[in-house]
């Protein structure tokens, strides 16, 4: 008779033991689905967000074509938002940088209502031109909308929070001047010429950042992937950045335009050919430029 209990108890705890395998085998298939599906959802919105990014691109190229008058402005923005088509190559899918792109679209919707108000006086002969760019407008803000919805939805949402809360830059430049003995500074597309890399940009007001002393970090890069400056690291937990030179500055809620030099290593020169900017906060790349030296 005991035989038989211990028989029916044993089957028993096997049977409870089987139901909760099942049970946590079903919980983590679910588990996996829901994150299989976010992420599917991320992918596709960055190539909608990259397919609009290149659309601009080409109206501007073609704008640029058609209004010699203003090619110096259009030149400007096309170069703008093909840097950050080249970030947004490179950057991870994850709500954080779709956020920090989200903001970048913002940028550019301001750019374009300037630069459309500044072109009134042409906009009957470049009537082309305005209801290309509006309609990308629309384009970006509906996809901002489409973002703004995902992210809400979206349980990593305080990390988009604190992503949020960092200064990030625009109209990010960098150019060779010639120094002269007075001090004057007299841009230059001549290597040979070049005294030192100038690279200027905008700190952008955000609200959500403290006033006070804060640092950014610059990183000018050679055609033969040097990078120029002190070239000292620093490590931001698993990622360690080379930088040329340490931007620090007294930040008030405003606005603040920012330039800084970069140096050739004791009496090299300066390469001939593509050179890049990038601007760090910490370890998030929040600006990138190019320049060429002949």
């Amino acid at each position: 008779m005991e035989g038989k209990k211990s028989s029916n108890g044993l089957k028993i705890a096997l049977g409870i033991a089987l139901a909760l395998f099942l049970a946590v085998g079903f919980y983590t298939i679910n588990l996996y689905s829901n994150s299989k599906k976010i992420q599917n959802e991320l992918t596709q919105e960055k190539e909608l967000v990259m397919n609009d990014l290149n659309a601009m691109a080409k109206q501007y190229d073609e704008a640029i074509g058609e209004n010699e008058a203003k090619s110096k402005e259009l030149v400007e923005a096309r170069e703008r938002i093909q840097g950050l088509i080249d970030s947004l190559k490179i950057s991870e899918t994850n709500v954080r940088s779709l956020w920090r792109y989200k903001k970048k679209y913002l940028s550019l919707q301001k750019e374009m209502d300037v630069l459309l108000a500044q072109n009134d006086s042409l906009r009957v002969e470049n009537s082309y031109l305005a209801t290309s760019l509006d309609s990308t407008r629309v384009k970006l803000e509906e996809r901002t909308m489409f973002t703004d919805s995902l992210l809400v939805q979206n349980t990593a949402l305080a990390e988009v929070v604190e992503n949020a809360s960092i200064l990030g830059t625009v109209g990010l430049k960098g150019f060779g001047v010639i120094e002269r003995t007075s001090g004057k500074l007299i841009p230059t597309e001549r290597a040979k010429r070049t005294d030192k890399i100038r690279v200027c940009f905008t700190v952008a007001k955000n609200s959500l950042v403290q006033a006070g002393d804060h640092e950014l970090y610059i990183q000018v890069i050679d055609p033969k992937n040097n990078t120029l400056g002190l070239n000292e690291q620093v490590q931001f937990e698993d990622k360690t950045l080379n930088y040329s030179v340490i931007s620090k500055f007294n930040y008030e809620n405003a606005n603040l335009n920012v330039c800084e030099f970069v140096a050739a290593k004791g009496e090299d020169k300066f390469e001939k050919g593509r050179y890049i900017v990038n601007v760090f906060n910490e370890k998030d790349l929040v600006s990138t430029s190019e320049f060429t030296l002949k």
